[in-house]
């Protein structure tokens, strides 16, 4: 495999798309957590809503990259629609990511999280930053769920065989 092919060329091979999708995730999810510290930190808002801003900003950022990097031919022709389903798995990864925060909340959405209330980590982290742990836990586990998701969904399409094994067929 050449550096062209991974880092440069239109493919279809789902591991080069995993590779550039990490590169992609990292550049959104540092938009995404620059943008909920940013808000937090800020404006006060509680850190579900905050978490919600974030994503839409990660969010779009990840559209953009994956359409022009990632992922060469989508299903969908349409790109608002392509976009909305897209959006729908994104939404479906917030969902776990709220879910996922929750413990490490102060004021998530069941109230204070079980993790805040009986102080986890101590006076090793202020209660009021366990969130950023919840994040980036939840970073690791949507990020599995997106790109398989997208993959399946949006982008599926069989392995094209490059020349080499063609010639040897």
């Amino acid at each position: 495999m050449k550096l062209k092919e991974i880092f440069i060329e239109g493919t279809n091979n789902t591991a080069i798309q995993f590779f550039r999708s990490l590169f992609v995730g990292g550049i959104a999810t540092a938009a995404d957590m620059a943008v909920l510290i940013a808000v937090r930190e800020l404006f006060k808002l509680p850190e579900d809503i905050c978490a919600v801003i974030g994503f839409v900003f990660g969010l779009t950022v990840n559209y953009i990259v994956s359409n022009l990097w990632v992922f060469s031919k989508a299903k969908v022709k349409n790109r608002a629609l392509d976009f909305i389903a897209f959006a729908v798995i994104g939404i479906i990864g917030l969902g776990l990511t709220q879910l996922i925060i929750a413990p490490f909340s102060m004021e998530g959405i069941f109230g204070e999280g079980i993790l805040v209330k009986n102080r986890l980590f101590g006076s090793l982290i202020p209660t009021d930053k366990y969130y950023i742990i919840g994040k980036l836990i939840s970073v690791v586990l949507v990020y599995m769920w997106n790109f398989f998701a997208r993959k399946f969904f949006l982008y599926n399409h069989t392995e094209e065989k490059n020349e080499t094994e063609i010639k040897q067929d």
